[in-house]
């Protein structure tokens, strides 16, 4: 079975975990042997560790796990985001007792997502789950930056992405990584932070207004052309 994550010591001892590619398995959903394995081996050894992530995200409940784990961990972690660290790897990066940012390195977070097949009742159902994993995503949020759950919420809503320096300035991280460091060297960047609904209102204004007129194709199609 392939992991998404991997164990490796530095020569200085340090141990370090990467997080690469989508989190979870099929297998760690309805078993224990997943979670159980990475639990061992986080508990193999001790003292600090270097968590290098670079994940678009994946199953919410399997981030969950692996960020309690990791904040219940009694040595520090350090966690260093060298690619993306998206949707539910978000989650994961905020049980870092510090988090770094590579300067090219992007952070999103975004509202959970699911599939549900019934009746109105069981949509109706599946609407409360999604809002009560959203408030537990939150929390995660809220521990680290300090921010209000309403700010938190919109910034899910609108399925923001960040880069290193807007990530600090929002409390997301705590520092962009350096040649000083022992990591790659970034060159001053600009803070920028963006949304799937500013795009789409974006896309939205750029489409002349008629006052009597109807468009000759469908918005839909209008659109597209504007994507290209």
């Amino acid at each position: 079975m392939r992991n998404f994550w991997n164990w490796v010591r530095n020569e200085d001892g340090t141990r370090i975990l990467t997080i690469d590619g989508v989190i979870a398995e099929e297998s760690w959903f309805d078993d224990d042997v997943t979670p159980k394995l990475f639990r061992e081996q986080l508990n193999a050894g001790h003292g600090d560790i270097m968590i290098y992530i670079n994940s678009p995200g994946g199953d919410c409940i399997a981030a969950s796990q692996i960020y309690t784990m990791l904040l219940e961990y009694k040595g520090n972690v350090t966690v260093k985001i060298d690619g993306i660290a998206a949707s539910a790897a978000s989650v994961i990066a905020m049980a870092g007792t510090e988090v770094l940012m590579a300067p090219t390195s992007l952070l999103m977070l975004h509202n959970p997502l699911t599939v549900a097949i019934g009746d109105s009742e069981e949509m109706q159902k599946a609407i409360a789950m999604l809002d009560e994993v959203k408030e537990s995503i939150i929390s995660a949020y809220e521990l680290k930056t300090g921010m209000s759950r309403l700010k938190i919420s919109n910034l899910m809503d609108a399925e923001t992405w960040m880069n290193a320096k807007k990530a600090i300035e929002l409390g997301f991280a705590d520092g962009i990584l350096t040649r000083e460091s022992g990591d790659p060297s970034g060159i001053p960047i600009n803070s920028y932070q963006f949304s799937r609904r500013a795009v789409t209102n974006s896309l939205l204004s750029k489409i002349p207004k008629t006052e009597h007129k109807q468009p000759s194709e469908p918005l839909y199609q209008r659109l597209n052309l504007l994507q290209k």
